[in-house]
């Protein structure tokens, strides 16, 4: 099953002391046993343009999609067994410590 994961900043990080992860430890660990098919960092939030259409108007806005302190900063695309696998594999992520991870099952609409 296919996951997205948002990788997203946290106002309040884990205070644990230890070392966190290496991310490209993660990374290269998670490519080789194929559960990581994609992944990537985002531009910084002021590089966000939001497109809306309302009554037929397009509108663009500078900026990230909602006002919030939270902030999407990257992605993996996952290929898991069932989401237990999913939420493993985000626990071992750097950002699980330091922000948070947002798992999402990409929907099938072929069923």
């Amino acid at each position: 099953m296919k996951y997205m994961m948002f990788v997203c900043t946290d106002t309040e990080p884990d205070t644990d002391t230890a070392p966190e992860p290496d991310i490209d430890v993660w990374v290269a660990e998670n490519d080789a046993a194929g559960r990581r098919l994609q992944g990537s960092v985002l531009a910084p939030k002021a590089a966000a343009t939001t497109v809306r259409v309302r009554d037929g108007q397009l509108l663009v806005a500078d900026g990230p999609f909602a006002e919030t302190k939270e902030v999407i900063v990257g992605f993996d695309l996952l290929e898991c067994a069932d989401l237990d696998e999913a939420i493993e594999v985000a626990r071992t992520h750097p950002m699980a410590r330091g922000g948070r991870l947002e798992i999402r099952p990409l929907a099938d609409f072929e069923q």
